[in-house]
């Protein structure tokens, strides 16, 4: 790939593109799906594709191929020439990051064991653990590797393995749990921990009435978390607040969350799923406090926004935007037992459907799945149905309320970027009636 990715690059500066960045990814993925406790898709795949950044006198373009034929990367390149050629100039820009770098090895990221691990051992040990028969989920194993070239000095390579575990239990048709599990390496890797924690949800789950409207203290369990999380990372991005999708617009150096609360983009992170050696520009990457003790530090930058804000460079370039690759909570000092000791609270197992009312303002609503429970006095008192959580992410921040000590990676569909994330306490948080 970096023959293809040195092609298209020597293509491009001979047409007379100025900045350059050619990605090329692969990916060797496996599926294994099942329900009702068995096995039901098996699927392999190999996936590959070049991300192509040109720019030339300030005009900025890019696209995608997975056709490596000359001729037709030939005519991918004329037609970005063209395009350029009817563009205004970004006076913002100010280039791409200047190589060659030197990129230490991160641990834990690579695992030969896990390309060769057969997937049916893992998933009985995830079904068994939960203690039911109605069992669903999804496993992947994923083996990527990645290529990275650019005009300014940058040739790079970096390659590694994961394996997660997405499983729904059902105790019947109203009571359900779902838990999640990711690792990079195979020791890490507890299939085991997600069913029990399915299980152990749905089996909570008796008779489960309407929730009442109202203000509560909400505990959100790390998947629920994590999946709030995980799109609130996006709008860290500080193309995302440019162009108007984001809560933390004007918000540099000001307070947007409780004191207790740290965010951190950590692109170096051991067993990290999104971990990786080195931006879409090359540039190693580091461990970044977004928002620490409250306060909003920074945005995620690639070299050019960095410039322009007069900031560190964050190396979160991605090829069209910055990006997270770990958000990572830093842990408090509460236990399980001390996050679920309140008069009265409701703890919130997952959550899907979050939709933004005002990206701005960060109005959202997002629907409570799987086990929801009513606590009082830290004890469990009850199953609840048919609530939505109806607020606002910049209060909800300044009102984290007690903050675990345990962190767990979530990462599946409803998380695209990883989150380490513990049991989390929001005082105040707005509850409406679901409407179905």
């Amino acid at each position: 790939m970096h023959d293809i990715n040195q092609k298209i690059l020597k293509m491009a500066k001979k047409m007379g593109f100025g900045d350059i960045v050619i990605l090329s990814n692969e990916n060797e993925r496996k599926q294994v799906r099942f329900a009702n406790g068995e096995i039901t898709i098996s699927k392999e795949w190999f996936e590959r594709k070049t991300e192509i950044f040109v720019e030339r006198d300030k005009k900025l373009a890019g696209t995608t191929i997975t056709n490596y034929d000359t001729h037709h990367i030939e005519n991918v390149l004329k037609n970005l020439y063209r395009l350029t050629e009817n563009m205004e100039k970004r006076e913002d820009y100010y280039g791409i990051a200047e190589g060659p770098f030197k990129y230490e090895e991160i641990e834990e990221v690579y695992d030969s064991k896990i390309i060769d691990a057969d997937p049916v051992d893992f998933i009985e040990s995830a079904i068994n653990a939960t203690g039911l028969e109605r069992v669903a989920g999804v496993l992947y194993v994923d083996h990527p590797k990645i290529f990275l070239d650019t005009s300014n000095d940058v040739e790079c390579y970096d390659e590694g393995t994961g394996i997660e575990i997405s499983i729904r239990a059902f105790k019947d048709d109203l009571a359900s749990g779902h838990a999640t599990h990711s690792s990079r390496v195979l020791s890490k890797f507890k299939p085991e921990k997600a069913g029990e924690k399915a299980g152990m949800i749905a089996k909570m789950v008796e008779s489960p009435t309407t929730g009442e409207a109202g203000k509560y203290d909400v505990i959100f369990d790390p998947l629920a978390m994590g999946n709030l999380l995980s799109m609130v990372g996006m709008f860290t991005s500080v193309m995302a607040v440019e162009a108007g999708f984001s809560f933390l617009l004007n918000k540099l150096g000001k307070k947007v969350a409780d004191g207790s609360f740290t965010l951190r983009d950590i692109g170096n992170l051991p067993n990290g799923y999104g971990t990786r050696k080195f931006d879409d520009e090359g540039v190693p990457t580091r461990n970044t406090k977004i928002i620490e003790n409250g306060i909003l530090k920074t945005y995620l930058l690639n070299y050019s926004y960095s410039k322009k804000y007069n900031l560190e460079n964050t190396a979160n370039a991605g090829v069209a935007m910055p990006r997270p690759w770990n958000l990572y909570v830093d842990p408090g000092d509460y236990s399980e037992v001390e996050i679920f000791d309140v008069p009265r609270a409701i703890y919130v197992t997952n959550i899907w459907y979050t939709r933004f009312q005002n990206y701005v303002s960060g109005d959202f609503s997002t629907i409570p799945r799987d086990g929801i429970f009513l606590v009082e006095n830290g004890e469990i008192k009850k199953a609840i149905k048919n609530i939505r959580i109806s607020d606002n992410v910049l209060r909800m921040l300044m009102n984290v309320d007690a903050i675990g000590k345990h962190l767990e990676q979530i990462h599946w569909w409803e998380a695209e970027v990883p989150v380490h994330v513990p049991y989390i306490r929001i005082r105040d948080v707005g509850i409406t009636k679901a409407t179905k």
